[in-house]
C-alpha cells in the first residue's frame, strides 16, 4: 500500500504537524486566559487577540501559495482551529479563513480586498446552507469588513459604512442582522453553478473547522471537569473513582478522539478528493455539535453547583458548546444534507 492511500485512513501527525500544534497551542495559552475570554463577551471580538494572531502567519497560512499565501492543508488548519475552541479564543479565525479561501478561489483576492490575506481587514461569510433572501444572521456581522453571501445564484461581496449591530447569542460571537440591499456596495464576484459550488465547499470547510474547535473545547472540559473530580471527596474516595463521574468522563475522551479523528480525514478528504467523500466535512460537525453540548452540559454536572455559577470555566464553555454550531442556523439542515449525499451517492451505484 503506498503511502497516498494509507493517508485515507492514518489520523496520525507529522512532526511537523506537532511543531505547528504546540506552537498555536503556547500562543493561547499564553494570550488567551479566562480572564480574555471574559473581558471580549460585550463585543464578542479581541482585537489586540486578533492582531497578535495575524503576525504568526494564521491568515495567510490559510491561503495558496498561488494567492500569496503559505499553502497550509485543511488537516493543518484543523490543529490552529482545536486550539482556537480549546481555549475559546475570541477571534473569528474560522469564519475569516473560509471566506478568504473562498474570495481566492474566485478570483476575487483583489486591490479591493488587499488587507484580508493577513488578516488586516475581516471577512465574514454567512455560514447557512439554506440561506434565504433578505437579512440573514452573520456570525461576524458586527465587526467585518466584508461579508460573502449567496444571493440566488450569485456569490456577492458586501461593505457597510456602518457596521451592522451586535445582537446578543449564546455562542458570545460578534453576531448581526445583515440586509444585502441595504450594503453600501454589493460586489457581484461570481455567478452560476460553478460559484454556487466553490461557496458550498466553503461552507463545508468552514463546518469542518468549527468540527475540530468543538473538538479541541470538549477536551478542555474534560480537564476541568477531570481535574475537579480527582480533588473532591465523597465518603473518603475521590468522586472520580464513581461510576457516575468516571463513566461520562470516558464518553468525553472517546467523543474527543472519535470527533478528531473524523475531523482529519475530512480535511484530508477536502484536499485530496474533494468529491470522493463529501458527507464526512458535514458529519464532523453533526457529531461535534451534539456530543459537544452533552460533554459540555456533563462537565458542569460533575463540578455541581460551582458548575453552574456564572464565574466557572465550565460555564463559559457550555454556552459556547451550544452556541458555535448555531452560527450555521439549524443543525438540521447539516444533517440533511449528509443524507442527501450519501443517498445520491448509493442511488447512482445502484444505478451502475
Amino acid at each position: 500500500m503506498d503511502r497516498y492511500e494509507l493517508r485515507r485512513l492514518d489520523y496520525s501527525l507529522s512532526d511537523d504537524h506537532v511543531d505547528l500544534q504546540n506552537a498555536y497551542k503556547q500562543f493561547f495559552k499564553t494570550h488567551c486566559p479566562i480572564e480574555t475570554v471574559r473581558a471580549a463577551e460585550p463585543s464578542g471580538f479581541d482585537k489586540n487577540l486578533w492582531e497578535r494572531l495575524c503576525a504568526m502567519g494564521a491568515t495567510t497560512m490559510a491561503l495558496p501559495e498561488s494567492t500569496g499565501g503559505d499553502g497550509a492543508t485543511l488537516v493543518d488548519l484543523t490543529l490552529v482551529a482545536e486550539e482556537i475552541g480549546r481555549s475559546l479564543a475570541p477571534v473569528p479565525w474560522i469564519d475569516h479563513v473560509c471566506a478568504a479561501r473562498l474570495l481566492g478561489r474566485l478570483g476575487a483576492l483583489d486591490a479591493d480586498t488587499a488587507g484580508v490575506a493577513d488578516g488586516e481587514q475581516l471577512a465574514g461569510i454567512d455560514a447557512r446552507f439554506d440561506a434565504a433572501p433578505g437579512p440573514r444572521l452573520i456570525p461576524t456581522g458586527s465587526i467585518a469588513d466584508h461579508i460573502v453571501v449567496r444571493d440566488g445564484d450569485e456569490v456577492v461581496r458586501l461593505t457597510f459604512g456602518t457596521r451592522p449591530a451586535k445582537v446578543d447569542n449564546l455562542g458570545r460571537l460578534p453576531m448581526a442582522w445583515v440586509d444585502p440591499s441595504t450594503a453600501d456596495t454589493r460586489t457581484v464576484i461570481a455567478q452560476g453553478p460553478e460559484a454556487l459550488a466553490n461557496y458550498e465547499l466553503a461552507l463545508d470547510e468552514w463546518r469542518l473547522l468549527t468540527a475540530a474547535a468543538l473538538v479541541g473545547l470538549v477536551e478542555e472540559t474534560m480537564t476541568i471537569a477531570a481535574e475537579f473530580a480527582k480533588t473532591r471527596y465523597t465518603l473518603g474516595v475521590p468522586i472520580s473513582t464513581l461510576q457516575a463521574i468516571s463513566h461520562p468522563l470516558a464518553n468525553m475522551a472517546i467523543t474527543v478522539q472519535g470527533g478528531r479523528n473524523l475531523a482529519r480525514r475530512a480535511a484530508w478528504f477536502l484536499d485530496n478528493e474533494p468529491g470522493e467523500r463529501g458527507e464526512l466535512a458535514p458529519s464532523a460537525f453533526v457529531f461535534m455539535a451534539e456530543e459537544a453540548a452533552k460533554a459540555a452540559t456533563m462537565a458542569v454536572h460533575i463540578q455541581g453547583g460551582l458548575g453552574v455559577s456564572a464565574e466557572a470555566a465550565a460555564t463559559a464553555y457550555l454556552v459556547r458548546a451550544r452556541g458555535w454550531p448555531l452560527a450555521a442556523g439549524d443543525p438540521g439542515a447539516t444533517a440533511k444534507r449528509v443524507a442527501e449525499i450519501v443517498t445520491a451517492r448509493e442511488s447512482a451505484a445502484a444505478a451502475v
